[in-house]
């Protein structure tokens, strides 16, 4: 508008300059006609242009022969007369702008013979003014108009953009406030919002097809979870709960009941003859005889009493305490139990007596700890078959014989360490293919006057007594030297694993230890695989997996040992650092005669490939179950099918007679 508004102005002066000098030729053409007397009337008459604010008649030498002075303020008058140094020729009509004055000069004898001009000084700023505001006036409507039409055009162009847009935002918030990725919105609009609005509903699409296929693995993982925590804690025979279950419950029970000032019974049993009918009628006979057992056991307890099978021919009681925390309770309950026993067993059409001696133990007498509790009640059941089977014995602290042993074990554990009483032997481990790939390296023990102890024996007490880590160091150091001289005599690459306990996932400087007994021995990693209980790494999850981790970057293999036994959720498998499942040998050793030791086996399998893991199966004794874990691709074998555990030196001789290649 600024341009409209001085382009106006430039015009406006034009015809301004133009109508000034018209006016000026013909002020000069009457003083040129009328008398001199009557000059200054012609000035005077000058007055009836409000504009013209000063005008002069002069002669040749510029002398003032008549004057006009309006009635305007003085400082415009100033500044009209300040105009007039401008001029430049009097002799000629001529007209000058000088800021907003228009001074026009005029001869007053237009042969110019004497030289007489006519000089007027015109103010324009009042009609300047008013052209203006008539023009700023002439010009609203038009203005407004075409701001309206571009407000118009500039809402609807918006429209057209924003529309889709807060179609799509509707749409979006939508989907998040019900969550439901089956909604689509509606495609239309311009060319590239309508691919922008396809392209969300393809996305959607695609999100709607892999919730629906996260919902259908996560019920097969519910289903499979649910199944293998079946499987896993309860016993695969009998049905019952399984050592790891009842230990697990009766560990809280025991926070529990402490905290309570509560007592708990535990009655511990095992069959009296079981051992001579599996012999004689076979394993299948002995497995029915013991599903038996445990229907007849059932039937005696009472609804709340738990019994589980901790292997074999063994079973634990846990009574209620709701209903009763008594010894007298649980000495009834014994008895209740071998008077059911009194009756046969009819298993495939034969009659079989077996009888039950029972071990009664308090929480109390144990100071509420879980692994004295089941042993005095196992000493307690020891007692009992001491006296003739068939019969209670509640403990008491006076059987503390066996004690005596533990003692003198744990004493002799340092000592032996140092006069070299332990050794080192080797169980081999092979492929599908039957060569030797590695070996499980076990410690053995023989005490001068006790004669071989065997690890499940010295291992317990070396925790429970603060040795656990002594032998731990001499396993690593002497593991690793006999590797190094396994390697330099065969040049074989083999693996030799060794195994950790609970207690040595604990110990701060483990890691530290292992790579120095490899760095003293120049021995790589590689040839180091790591085996932890999945008990173990459930105590101390967080330790292990970081420990593992470490290990793993070192160059150590890591191998989760009896698999399937100590179950707690198999979300632990997709957070930890492992190579390698171990499967126990409880369900290999009876692939050949049940079909849920067989089931456990091929998930373990199958979940340890959809993992990327291998698998080793332990305590292998038969082709049947060779062939068996083969079919169903497992990676490694282990067990006295293939060798019992030898010397380093035997182990040399074998690799070296065979020329095994791995």
């Amino acid at each position: 508008m600024s341009v409209a508004i001085r382009k106006h102005e430039d015009a406006f002066f034009l015809s301004a300059e133009k109508a000034a000098t018209g006016l000026t030729r013909s002020l000069a053409l009457q003083i040129n006609r009328s008398l001199p007397s009557l000059h200054q009337d012609v000035m005077d008459n000058i007055s009836l242009f409000p504009n013209i604010v000063y005008a002069k008649h002069i002669d040749q030498n510029s002398k003032v022969l008549n004057e006009y002075n309006s009635l305007f303020q003085a400082s415009i008058i100033l500044k009209a007369k300040g105009a007039l140094a401008t001029i430049a020729d009097l002799n000629k009509t001529q007209a000058y702008r000088i800021e907003h004055f228009i001074v026009t000069v005029a001869p007053v004898d237009f042969d110019n013979k004497d030289g007489n001009a006519l000089v007027v000084i015109s103010d324009l700023t009042t009609p300047l003014q008013h052209a203006r505001t008539s023009l700023f006036w002439g010009l609203t409507p038009f203005i407004a108009l075409i701001t309206a039409i571009v407000v118009i055009v500039t809402i609807w162009l918006l429209g057209r953009v924003t529309s889709p847009l807060l179609r799509l935002c509707e749409f979006t918030r939508k989907v998040e406030e019900e969550g439901d990725y089956s909604l689509r919105i509606e495609v239309k609009g311009s060319q590239e919002f309508r691919q922008l609005e396809h392209n969300v509903n393809r996305l959607m699409d695609t999100i709607s097809s892999e919730l629906a296929k996260n919902e259908r693995n996560t019920k097969d993982l519910l289903v499979q979870q649910k199944a293998m925590a079946k499987l896993a804690n309860y016993d695969s025979l009998t049905g019952l709960p399984n050592r790891q279950f009842v230990m697990d419950n009766l560990k809280f029970d025991l926070a529990r009941a402490k905290r309570s000032q509560q007592n708990i019974s535990l009655l511990f049993f095992d069959l009296d003859g079981f051992k001579h009918i599996n012999d004689t009628l076979g394993h299948e006979t002995g497995d029915n005889l013991l599903i038996a057992v445990a229907e007849r056991v059932q039937q005696v307890l009472r609804e709340g009493d738990l019994i589980a099978r901790l292997g074999g021919d063994e079973f634990l009681i846990v009574p209620d305490r709701s209903l009763s925390n008594s010894t007298h309770e649980a000495v009834e309950l014994a008895r209740r139990l071998l008077r059911a026993f009194e009756q046969t067993f009819d298993v495939e059409n034969v009659d079989l007596q077996v009888g039950l001696s029972i071990g009664i133990a308090n929480a109390d007498q144990a100071n509420f700890e879980l692994n004295e509790l089941v042993s005095n009640a196992d000493i307690a059941m020891y007692r009992s078959k001491a006296n003739g089977r068939g019969r209670y014995t509640v403990f008491s602290p006076e059987m503390v014989g066996d004690n005596k042993r533990k003692l003198l074990i744990s004493n002799s554990i340092m000592t032996s360490l140092e006069e070299s009483h332990f050794r080192l032997v080797f169980q081999p481990k092979v492929s599908a293919s039957s060569n030797i790939i590695g070996f499980e390296a076990l410690m053995r023990w023989h005490h001068p006057s006790l004669g071989e102890i065997s690890p499940s024996d010295f291992i317990p007490i070396a925790e429970s007594g603060g040795n656990i880590h002594a032998l731990t160091n001499w396993l690593l150091d002497n593991v690793c030297q006999q590797i190094k001289e396994l390697v330099l005599a065969t040049n074989e690459n083999i693996k030799v694993s060794i195994n950790l306990s609970a207690h040595d996932l604990h110990n701060q400087d483990l890691f530290s230890k292992i790579a120095q007994s490899l760095s003293n021995h120049k021995l790589s990693a590689k040839y180091l695989e790591i085996e932890v209980t999945e008990s173990a790494l459930l105590e101390s999850f967080v330790v292990s997996n970081n420990l593992f981790k470490k290990l793993s970057s070192l160059g150590c293999s890591i191998a989760l040992d009896d698999f399937g036994t100590g179950y707690s959720s198999l979300s632990y498998l997709t957070q930890m650092r492992i190579d390698k499942l171990k499967i126990d040998r409880q369900f290999v050793q009876k692939l050949d005669s049940s079909e849920r030791s067989r089931l456990v086996t091929r998930t373990i399998i199958d979940l340890a490939k959809r993992l990327d893991l291998l698998t080793c199966a332990e305590g292998i004794e038969n082709e049947t179950q060779e062939e068996f874990l083969m079919n169903y691709g497992c990676n490694e074998f282990q067990g006295f099918y293939y060798g019992e555990p030898a010397s380093i030196d035997a182990i040399k001789s074998t690799l070296l007679k065979h020329k095994t290649k791995v």
